[in-house]
């Protein structure tokens, strides 16, 4: 779960990493950011390859409590270090494949009218705006295309947890039924963040995105998402939900004195 975990991390401080330095020039003042064609497309790929394989490890991640919590007695000869570094590499190689054809199919449309685009990085949404001419064929392949991306691993997901509670609702423990319970709930929430901000920005044509709603929901899940996720992870650990009382309760009495 920690292999896992950590690499999670990486990705998104990566996939932060990239939004991030043009965002905050945004908001320099009397100052515009630009960014030219190329560096658009490269942000748009990164952008696309990070957030993919961040969806593909989620899944991962919830296929690894499957085999922790239904097939404990396997996990260790199931997961093995070498099928950990596989399911990570896969993730990465998939993401890296549906980047790539997303750039280079909106990137051969010729976009025409106004240069700015509505958002504070390149995104699919916000160039889909700018391609002249008809754009229900190609708006029909960027729907697919993201709706396999986002719905394929998000079924994986809701098949593990079907066969995670089927098997917690059978542990007669309630100590071991509270543990199971609190391992899975963490990594629910971050699913339900990634996944329905994803949904909700994706699952529109570019008639009917909403270029005010894209950018606020595209804060949470490209910087508010990177830094909750290590808190909604890391309360689950004992010493550091001691560490925190501590710390308020000295607080509390700093204040009162």
């Amino acid at each position: 779960m920690y292999f896992f975990l950590g690499n999670l991390a990486a990705l998104e401080i990566c996939y932060a990493s990239v939004i991030a330095p043009l965002a905050l020039a945004n908001h320099l003042p009397e100052r515009k950011a630009t960014i030219s064609l190329n560096g658009c497309g490269t942000q748009l790929f990164f952008f696309i390859f990070l957030g993919g394989a961040d969806c593909m490890l989620l899944a991962v991640m919830a296929f690894d409590r499957y085999i922790a919590i239904c097939h404990p007695l396997r996990y260790t000869l199931i997961m093995s270090q070498k099928v950990c570094r596989h399911l990570i590499a896969g993730s990465l190689v998939l993401g890296s494949l549906f980047a790539l054809q997303f750039t280079i199919l909106l990137f051969h449309q010729q976009f025409c009218g106004n240069d700015e685009i509505n958002h504070f990085y390149c995104d699919v949404m916000p160039m889909l705006q700018l391609v002249c001419g008809n754009k229900e064929s190609l708006e029909a392949i960027v729907f697919a295309a993201t709706f396999i991306t986002l719905t394929v691993p998000f079924l994986m997901i809701c098949i593990s947890y079907v066969f995670i509670m089927s098997a917690i609702l059978q542990i007669r423990s309630a100590v071991s039924c509270h543990h199971a319970f609190s391992t899975c709930s963490s990594h629910l929430i971050v699913v339900l963040l990634q996944y329905g901000c994803s949904i909700f920005i994706y699952s529109h044509t570019s008639s009917t995105y909403s270029p005010e709603q894209g950018r606020v929901v595209s804060v949470i899940y490209t910087f508010m998402n990177p830094v909750l996720n290590p808190l909604i992870y890391s309360m689950r650990n004992k010493e550091l939900k001691d560490a925190l009382r501590t710390v308020l309760w000295r607080r509390v009495l700093f204040q009162r004195k």
